[in-house]
């Protein structure tokens, strides 16, 4: 287990206990700051699926009201004229095989990939990298696309992608400490909005089993998204 610092304790602390509302939870985590820097924000949920099985994933992209406060490097995987129009759109990086070979061998200094549908073929060559990193471009997350100044625009501007991990576990981003409380509460209710409608047609039971909102430094909340 990792030592936390003096300033993480006492916040532990003082933390609400138990399931508390979401405007308390965010109002407690911006008067009680962890770290000098603008910590991002985060919501988490633990989830009633069974993460073994292929037809309970459950992953998607959701566009932020508010944006997340962050400036996010995207990479464009695409040939021809698509090159010139992801970097005028703002993509970091674009490129086709030379920029395969270039994350082949172990680039990962970007955000968000996005691949062209001709490219995807041999971008998913990539899956040992990008996947892991949760990078891979998919086409239910708007990230594999010939429209890729579309793409690019939409991930600087505020579209996360989201996917649940091996414990049925998602967590995304939802902006920064900076942010106006009502601004991070109309994210993360978009956000929960998304997550509810993947739910998986054969998931059975509660879906969302725990909701817990935190800071990047910070303790983690349970939260009541419901009322």
């Amino acid at each position: 287990m990792p030592k936390h610092g003096k300033k993480y304790n006492q916040v532990k602390q003082a933390a609400p206990k138990g399931v508390v509302s979401l405007e308390e939870a965010l109002n407690f985590i911006k008067a009680n700051p962890v770290a000098k820097f603008d910590e991002t924000i985060e919501i988490a949920f633990h989830l009633g699926v069974d993460a073994r099985k292929s037809d309970q994933i459950v992953r998607g992209s959701v566009s932020l009201p508010n944006g997340t406060g962050k400036d996010v490097t995207v990479l464009v995987f695409a040939e021809g004229d698509a090159i010139e129009t992801a970097l005028a759109a703002g993509a970091a990086f674009a490129g086709g095989e030379e920029m395969i070979e270039k994350v082949k061998g172990g680039f990962v200094g970007f955000d968000v990939a996005v691949s062209t549908t001709s490219m995807m073929k041999e971008v998913r060559k990539l899956g040992r990298v990008l996947g892991p990193r949760g990078l891979m471009p998919n086409p239910k997350t708007g990230t594999v696309t010939d429209d890729v100044a579309a793409a690019v625009t939409a991930s600087k501007t505020g579209k996360v992608d989201f996917r649940m991990d091996r414990n049925a576990n998602v967590s995304v981003p939802v902006g920064k400490m900076s942010f106006d409380a009502d601004k991070l509460k109309e994210n993360i209710m978009a956000i929960f909005k998304v997550v509810m409608a993947e739910r998986p047609v054969a998931a059975k039971g509660i879906y969302i089993k725990k909701s817990v909102v935190s800071s990047t430094m910070g303790v983690g909340i349970a939260i009541n998204l419901k009322d």
